[in-house]
């Protein structure tokens, strides 16, 4: 079997070893995303005999609609390492084992409409909801306050707005409205700067108190949204640079592959 590899070829003239390679490695890829539209991986190696040593050339992923964790859509994700080390044992029988870790270069495009999807998610919700606001204690009565109803608008030179509801434990209602410059901080952590509260937005009865509530949604955002939310399991994103284009938001960085676990299911 194992001398049959470095000489095979299909009638297309695609080699076994490499054919079978990319299979595996679609296979156990596709699973690390709770639900995904594709998912293509194109393994290199020549010439093949260097298979049976588990020295690939690149390895190269790419896929639509992948969603992590449950909640976290991306409209496309792509990694592409140089030369990796592999167990081939592992792919005959079915599986993909890296023998050491490698990094790709990556890279993430989010829609505006995944976005707002991920503010729907629970975890992003508890950050949001039930919170104190000190400098309008007396004016809520010691009241919590939840921001609901997030609404994410993508506009040029890497800004954005951001529209929200604040609901009282006493369903009182103020909008909110803000836009800022995003920009990426520690390679994981988007960053809101140079916040701008939009008035003209909000009816001048309640400008003041928007105001403020605005400025709070502001630094909440600031120590919440954190890149690793789109880690998978074995694989960890860092994003060098972000960049609004359109309704689309593209991150480009590197993948620290550590491991491709046997049933990763991201959804877990």
């Amino acid at each position: 079997m194992f001398g049959s590899l470095t000489g095979l070829k299909n009638q297309q003239g695609t080699d076994w070893g490499e054919k079978l390679l990319n299979n595996v490695a679609s296979t156990t890829i596709r699973h690390l995303f709770t639900a995904s539209e594709s998912v293509e991986v194109q393994v290199r190696c020549f010439p093949s005999s260097k298979l049976l040593q588990g020295s690939i050339d690149s390895f190269k992923m790419s896929g639509t609609g992948l969603v992590i964790r449950r909640d976290f859509r991306v409209e496309e994700m792509s990694f592409e390492t140089d030369a990796v080390s592999i167990d081939f044992s592992s792919v005959l029988g079915g599986q993909l084992r890296l023998k050491q870790p490698t990094q790709a270069i990556a890279q993430v495009v989010l829609t505006q409409a995944d976005l707002n999807r991920s503010f729907e998610a629970e975890l992003v919700k508890k950050k949001l909801e039930n919170l104190s606001i000190p400098a309008l204690d007396e004016i809520f009565e010691g009241e919590t306050v939840s921001f609901t109803q997030i609404k994410v608008q993508l506009l040029e030179n890497n800004r954005v707005r951001i529209d929200s509801e604040v609901v009282t434990g006493k369903g009182k209602t103020v909008p909110v409205s803000l836009t800022s410059t995003i920009s990426v901080e520690r390679r994981r952590r988007i960053s809101f700067t140079e916040q701008q509260f939009e008035a003209e937005a909000i009816p001048e009865s309640f400008r003041d108190i928007s105001q403020t509530l605005t400025e709070a949604l502001g630094e909440i955002l600031n120590n919440m949204v954190d890149l690793d939310k789109f880690d998978l399991d074995g694989v960890t994103l860092r994003i060098n640079r972000l960049e609004t284009q359109g309704e689309t938001l593209v991150f480009s960085g590197y993948a620290q592959i550590e491991d491709i676990p046997k049933n990763a299911k991201s959804g877990n």
